[in-house]
């Protein structure tokens, strides 16, 4: 069975590195150029990799472009796996591979669909998640499900790079059964039930500005949902330079301090101590920013 990847991310790297693994590598790599590698924070150059293993490259901004078809055409595959893509592909791209295409979205759908899904997970303080391969169609996120694993997860410690992680374990647990099952003739579908899908929205790096007047648990879960791969949640000091605050604890000794929010209650090391709008602390144990370091009783908070 020839298959073609398409992405170019940690996720698509995961991926390739599983079908090597199971003997079920694929004939072509469909990939950005390097030099667009700003466009995902997450972007992973699979050049090396491919080549590694002697898997042709192409390198493209858009892969419904004619030249990216062409190139698709030329492997006569029977299927195209498309894992850590944002662009939506046409139905002239869907047509080309003989049984179909395959795309992989980090949670149990129909819940979840659309954009930024492992920041949301974990604002929305799911308690369980989850991974789907699901045979791309016209719509978003909406073809029928070919392999899907659902996990736990904790809702007041999960982070985006502990989420991420799970999600490359799933890949690793998903693909070589499915891709095996796919060779032998068998082409697993079940139909979503549309009616229990929820949509997620896009999410911007401005959209990790903190709010300290909001509650301690609500910036604590922004914190975590929108570090590592991600940009990081933010604010400003005193002097108006933007702080990145990528990690922090519910603080334990919050009934100690009396302050106004955002204000920075004790600061041990590297670690500050900040009060939150409900009168409980944020121990902040991982940030960057200007220089000069935060004072003691200096206020974080929005640019007016």
């Amino acid at each position: 069975m020839k298959s073609v990847l398409v992405g170019a991310v940690e996720s698509t790297k995961c991926a390739l590195e599983t079908m090597c693994a199971c003997d079920r590598a694929p004939a072509l790599v469909v990939t950005l150029p390097p030099d667009l590698a700003k466009r995902h924070s997450d972007f992973v150059d699979l050049g090396p990799l491919a080549e590694q293993h002697g898997i042709k490259v192409h390198h493209t901004q858009k892969s419904n472009a004619p030249e990216t078809l062409a190139a698709l055409r030329d492997v006569d595959a029977d299927v195209v796996l498309v894992i850590g893509w944002s662009q939506l592909c046409n139905e002239e791209f869907r047509a080309i591979p003989r049984i179909g295409c395959l795309g992989y979205h980090p949670t149990a759908l129909p819940k979840l669909r659309g954009r930024a899904v492992i920041p949301w997970t974990i604002l929305l303080g799911e308690d369980r998640s989850g991974a789907s391969i699901f045979w791309l169609g016209d719509g978003a996120d909406t073809g029928d499900i070919a392999a899907q694993l659902v996990f736990p997860i904790d809702p007041h410690e999960e982070t985006a790079r502990g989420l991420y992680d799970k999600q490359l374990d799933a890949i690793k647990e998903l693909l070589p059964p499915l891709l095996h099952r796919l060779a032998a003739g068998d082409v697993p579908r079940r139909v979503q039930d549309h009616d229990k899908a929820t949509i997620c929205a896009r999410r911007g790096p401005e959209d990790g500005l903190i709010d300290w007047q909001q509650p301690a648990e609500d910036i604590h879960r922004l914190i975590r949902a929108v570090g590592p791969p991600y940009p990081g949640a933010f604010t400003y000091g005193a002097d108006g330079t933007q702080v990145v605050i990528t990690a922090a604890t519910r603080s334990e000794d919050s009934a100690r301090y009396i302050g106004m929010p955002g204000q920075i209650q004790a600061i041990d090391g590297d670690t500050l101590t900040v009060m939150c709008g409900d009168g409980q602390c944020l121990n902040v144990t991982d940030w960057h920013g200007p220089d000069t370091r935060p004072k003691l009783h200096s206020k974080f908070g929005m640019l007016k």
